[in-house]
């Protein structure tokens, strides 16, 4: 599908939303318009447009007025200019690649091996023509220059989850940053500690149980998750890996004839069809191969995960090349301020207990550790799950996708009767989820309704060049922080974390509901969406404003690219927003949360049910 075609339908979609001109002055007030377009460099179109030209797709538009930011369609096209432009630089590498030797017992590809199949990842991590539509890569919501994470503001400010191949379809969480995650566990209930840890994704559904990889297993989902690139089945990417450009890399990597399958003559048709649609009545593999072609597709697939892992473990993408690297090593001083913030962030912030910077948190004020660091590349993360206890956003465009799209499709027919119970749902096999490959996990439900995975710290910070900072008044790059995009700033972060307990701070409201007299996330916070499980290691820590401020500069430590340049970094050409306070940063664009019903049977009402309170 063209470009300009896709836009002139999204913008007069769009301008049924009347109400949202609302959001479009106040953004255009707050940015400056970046210098750098894709226009101006010497780059060829890109070299494999889809074999088939498939018509244009409904809008699938059920969002209130406000929702959806009045710029994304703009935004959209901006980010598959990058997306085209960055695949071209990987394909120009493949081409200048020197093929490696396959040779020895077992057989290894000696030389350039490792570089071959972290290529062939990042091809796959920006190809576009994997989705139905060809339209949505993994790069969409994932971009080097914010750490892999969502690279639209607006999108951030708004809507939260990132639409898909089917405009507009999206799912329920944040994008979340790929950078480390390739050095996570395998998932495992620790019986002493009482704790699971590993696995990938905000609930730890990529257990990484058949590939003993979870980052492998991760990205095994987005292609064929019905709200993001919504393939009806894994064997369309087979399929599109056999039509692609690095066809010939993947089978020098993976085996020659690995993708030597035959694919009946509906194929095309069957996977422009995206996933979740009614024609297929829950039919998983539509494409009807033989034994030994199915058997070829599901390896195919698992390289796919693998080759994708490949790459996000690389240094393009799990650098180790920050400030805070660079000080293990000697070769940097940190400021007064950043270290300032680090001795709060190992002691009365008591941020090392979860993000783990491999030494002690027992520092008490007028002490400073000044030791050897114990480990020179540590992860920031200590694998686990938390329930931080963040209130329902509202903001979430999941809550209103309850009625069909033009394929059938619904996302979320529970509508505000869902709850995110993260981990908890997982090991229920329940909805919004995947199946939980260890029935002895089940019983534990209870016990991590609630808890999302402990991201990694490295990275948190980083914004493309000419938006230097995560933080208002900028110029700065628009974030989104946790897995439903609540806060919008750093300083919000820990402040959260530092107030969320205090005395007067707390309420008993949704978020929109704050008292007359307080400010939402400055000294009134909604109630949790899931009250059970709540850490409280955090919450009351007694932090001062300045303090607040230092640990944010010791974060911003943690950005890589100070030591070498970040691949890619330099591939932003939307703009900057500045202006306001990160105090308050994204407060205009709070929405008050509507009447809540119950949490629905359909995530509260699974067995185990949660306990020892019933989720409201």
């Amino acid at each position: 599908m063209r470009p300009t075609t896709l836009i002139r339908l999204l913008t007069a979609s769009l301008m049924v939303l009347g109400a949202l001109f609302i959001f479009r002055g106040l953004l255009q007030s707050e940015t400056t318009q970046t210098q750098t377009t894709l226009a101006t460099r010497s780059i060829p179109t890109h070299p494999h447009p889809p074999p088939h030209h498939t018509p244009p797709p409904q809008i699938y538009d059920p969002y209130p007025p406000g929702i959806l930011p009045p710029d994304l369609n703009a935004e959209l096209a901006r980010v598959v200019q990058e997306v085209d432009f960055i695949e071209n630089r990987a394909i120009q590498r493949m081409n200048s690649l020197q093929p490696p030797i396959k040779t020895g017992q077992p057989p290894i590809l000696q030389n350039t091996g490792t570089e071959a199949v972290e290529i062939l990842g990042e091809l796959m991590q920006y190809d576009k023509n994997i989705s139905p539509n060809r339209n949505s890569a993994c790069a969409s919501c994932h971009m080097p220059y914010v750490a892999f994470s969502g690279p639209i503001p607006s999108v951030n400010l708004t809507m939260i989850a990132y639409p898909g191949t089917v405009h507009f379809r999206a799912g329920k969480r944040t994008a979340q940053r790929y950078t480390y995650a390739p050095f996570f566990p395998v998932l495992q209930y620790n019986e002493e500690q009482g704790l699971f840890f590993g696995g990938n994704f905000w609930d730890s559904r990529a257990t990484g149980y058949l590939l003993r990889n979870p980052d492998a297993h991760q990205a095994q989902g987005p292609p064929v998750d019905t709200q993001e690139m919504g393939n009806p089945d894994t064997a369309c990417i087979a399929y599109k890996l056999k039509q692609s450009v690095y066809r010939p890399l993947f089978e020098l990597v993976w085996g020659e004839g690995s993708l030597d399958i035959h694919f009946p003559g509906n194929t095309e048709t069957i996977c422009a069809t995206p996933g979740g649609a009614a024609a297929f009545h829950g039919d998983t593999t539509p494409v009807n191969l033989n034994r030994e072609g199915r058997l070829k597709a599901d390896e195919a697939y698992n390289h796919w995960g693998q080759s994708l892992d490949a790459y996000e473990q690389s240094v393009q993408v799990s650098a180790f090349s920050s400030k805070f690297d660079a000080y293990l090593k000697g070769n940097y001083t940190l400021t007064p301020t950043e270290q300032a913030g680090y001795d709060l962030f190992r002691g009365k912030a008591n941020c090392n207990s979860c993000h783990l910077d491999g030494r002690g948190t027992a520092l008490t004020p007028g002490q400073s550790d000044n030791s050897m660091a114990a480990q020179v590349n540590p992860l920031f993360t200590c694998f686990g799950s938390a329930n931080e206890g963040l209130p329902l956003n509202p903001r979430n465009a999941f809550f209103y996708q309850t009625t069909p799209d033009y394929l059938g499709f619904i996302g979320n027919p529970l509508g505000f009767g869902y709850r995110d119970l993260g981990l908890g749902t997982f090991l229920r096999s329940g909805f919004g989820s995947w199946p939980n490959p260890n029935i002895t996990w089940r019983q534990f439900a209870p016990l991590t309704d609630g808890q999302m995975q402990v991201s990694s710290a490295r990275n948190v910070a980083m914004v493309p060049p000419q938006c230097p900072t995560t933080e208002a008044p900028g110029p700065y790059f628009q974030k989104e922080f946790f897995h439903n995009g609540y806060i919008k700033s750093l300083k919000q972060l820990v402040h959260f974390y530092n107030t969320r307990d205090k005395p007067g701070f707390a309420y008993n409201v949704t978020s929109g509901h704050c008292p007359e007299g307080t400010i939402e996330k400055v000294d009134c916070w909604p109630m949790p969406e899931v009250p059970n499980n709540v850490d409280m290691t955090t919450g009351n820590l007694g932090l001062t404003d300045g303090e607040e401020d230092q640990v944010v500069a010791f974060l911003q430590t943690l950005t890589d690219g100070f030591t070498r340049p970040y691949p890619n970094l330099d591939t932003f050409t939307g703009t900057c927003m500045s202006g306001g306070s990160a105090s308050t940063q994204g407060n205009e664009f709070l929405i008050p949360t509507p009447p809540l019903p119950p949490c629905a049977p359909e995530v509260c009402g699974v067995s185990p049910t949660p306990s020892p309170n019933p989720i409201p």
